[in-house]
């Protein structure tokens, strides 16, 4: 039998874009909500012997985490020949690791939840930190945002410096420096406590270039705002930013409107409502990448050609 897509949300412009990139349309799920909040998931057509992907972020709210693994539960009761996760943003990535005393590692349970519940394999882009991977023991097939934003930052300049914003961004940025054939700067920052940066050094030159700024995220723009000051403060032309999963949650949207930003390039593995974008938003979509990854799955293909833009 074939693949079938299905949306965990009843409105999702990316899953659309996605199945219609695949060259099918989305199944018919269908869900519900009991009066205090618990979810029903039900499949509106058989899925028995196919392979079947199921396109659900994990980001905030934990409803859509218990989405997933609910949707998860369904498919494999109905069963479902092979079970993809499909989440292009992995919520609770954050805590991937026990930094201080007493603390979960969230990205951990996460994965462990996601396994449980009975996915055979997860497809993601851009994880906040790319040992996430490991934490699962299904297969995972760990997209790249760079690609996405490639052909359209070449477009924008031929002065780039590619600017990391922390020591643990320097793979992301070094592969848009291969690419765009620049100098790499990174910057030495301190997190006092969650949401709030410190810029301590830029360490190289950004005077007279134009900065490309590269990130997975970005949630209360604090660090980015703070960097793109820092950065205009040290002498740059202009300051571009590509980040993959534009959460903008709180103050962000100011934030940026107020600082010396060019131009932000985000993608829309984070559905932006109206009210969240500014005229120096651009939006790329996700949807042709995760189409061709979902096809070659499903066909048994090697996808790892969609991974050779981050390779060290």
């Amino acid at each position: 039998m074939g693949f079938k897509i299905f949306s965990g949300s009843e409105s999702n412009p990316l899953a659309e874009k996605i199945a219609k990139s695949a060259g099918t349309q989305l199944g018919l799920l269908e869900l519900k909500q009991f009066s205090d909040g618990e979810i029903w998931v039900k499949f509106g057509e058989n899925v028995r012997g196919s392979d079947v992907f199921l396109i659900q972020p994990t980001n905030p709210p934990a409803e859509n985490l218990m989405k997933l693994l609910i949707m998860l539960d369904a498919a494999k009761r109905a069963s479902a020949k092979t079970i993809t996760a499909v989440i292009p943003y992995f919520g609770y990535s954050r805590q991937d690791r026990k930094d201080q005393p007493r603390v979960a590692i969230t990205a951990k349970l996460v994965a462990n939840l996601i396994t449980t519940a009975g996915a055979d394999r997860v497809i993601t882009m851009d994880l906040h930190a790319s040992q996430i991977q490991g934490f699962f023991d299904i297969p995972v097939d760990h997209l790249y945002g760079s690609s996405l934003f490639f052909n359209r930052v070449e477009k924008l300049s031929s002065n780039f410096v590619v600017v990391s914003p922390d020591v643990g961004g320097i793979k992301m940025a070094r592969a848009y420096a291969r690419r765009l054939n620049a100098s790499l700067v990174v910057i030495d920052k301190r997190r006092p406590k969650p949401n709030v940066a410190e810029i301590v050094n830029i360490l190289g030159s950004v005077e007279g270039k134009d900065v490309l700024l590269v990130d997975d995220m970005v949630d209360t723009a604090g660090t980015l705002a703070a960097a793109i000051h820092a950065l205009k403060a040290r002498g740059a032309a202009s300051i571009y930013c590509a980040i993959s999963h534009p959460i903008l949650s709180g103050p962000a949207i100011q934030r940026l409107v107020d600082s010396p930003l060019t131009k932000l390039l985000v993608s829309d593995t984070v559905q932006l409502p109206k009210e969240k974008y500014f005229d120096r938003i651009e939006v790329v979509s996700a949807a042709d990448l995760f189409a061709e990854a979902i096809k070659r799955i499903h066909s048994h293909e090697s996808i790892s050609s969609l991974f050779d833009n981050d390779k060290s």
